[in-house]
């Protein structure tokens, strides 16, 4: 069964994250799949990314990270990068319909959209360094320009759960609505942006990826980094701890000696 539900309505294209068992995190092969939705729904005028059940997307698959295989988890890595710069590179606008819980690579996925439109009852947040790993794609750089350094350092070194009216006064996201106004709401934000023109609508997404470009060369070398830190104790502890809902006792830490 396909983990992504595609609904054409008009000229608008609803891709939704459908894996509510485990809160639409990914895998490699699920992000493989929303880049192939992203990229067909390049015929459309407006293309808008949402979650089925009480979550919008929980990141990265962490149970992939408690036994890692080095080649599935690189392959899982270098593709959410590639999901998150299929929406920076698709010629549509890519409006994040925030359902519920934007957590880890799924907050990092709403920061890649162009516009957020949430839910109140959604929530915000990085989960990187709790659970054995570190949000290199958006959290730790790019996230800085939505909501200024010393914020996007508490987001990415905290993990603490914003809620969507916090994110909103932060710069994260566009608009709050109550839960059942969401696809109503984002309708008519994608019927607005229907009214521009396609082209010049294209030059003015692609142009204002400028800081998300200069950025790049950070992506990847925190994804560098993260690859080689494959199957080390903290990142085994902090998805097993995660999975069993306990607190994680982590031995990363330098301890002087006399």
């Amino acid at each position: 069964m396909p983990d992504i539900k595609i609904e054409r309505r008009g000229e608008v294209e609803w891709i939704r994250l459908d894996r509510p068992d485990r809160m639409n995190a990914y895998d490699a092969d699920m992000a493989q799949e929303l880049i192939r939705a992203l990229e067909n729904a390049a015929d459309s005028g407006v293309i808008v990314l949402t979650g089925t059940g009480r979550a919008f997307c929980a990141g990265g698959y962490l149970a992939n990270l408690s036994d890692p295989d080095p080649e599935a988890l690189r392959g899982m890595f270098y593709g959410s990068l590639k999901v998150y710069e299929a929406i920076r590179t698709s010629p549509r606008p890519v409006i994040a319909a925030v359902n519920g819980a934007a957590a880890g690579g799924g907050n990092e996925l709403v920061v890649a959209c162009d516009l957020a439109i949430a839910a109140e009852n959604a929530t915000f947040g990085q989960t990187g360094v709790r659970v054995g790993s570190a949000p290199v794609l958006g959290g730790t750089n790019f996230l800085s320009m939505s909501v200024g350094e010393k914020r996007a350092k508490e987001i990415a070194f905290m993990c603490r759960r914003y809620p969507a009216q916090q994110a909103l006064e932060m710069g994260l996201i566009n608009q709050v609505v109550p839960a059942e106004e969401l696809e109503d709401e984002v309708t008519r934000w994608a019927d607005e942006l229907l009214r521009m023109s396609p082209r010049y609508l294209e030059i003015a997404k692609i142009s204002s990826n400028v800081w998300w470009n200069q950025c790049r060369d950070s992506y990847l070398g925190g994804l560098g980094m993260l690859v080689q830190a494959i199957g080390s104790k903290d990142m085994i502890e902090g998805a097993k701890a995660f999975m069993e809902k306990r607190k994680p006792q982590f031995e990363g830490r330098a301890v002087k000696t006399e």
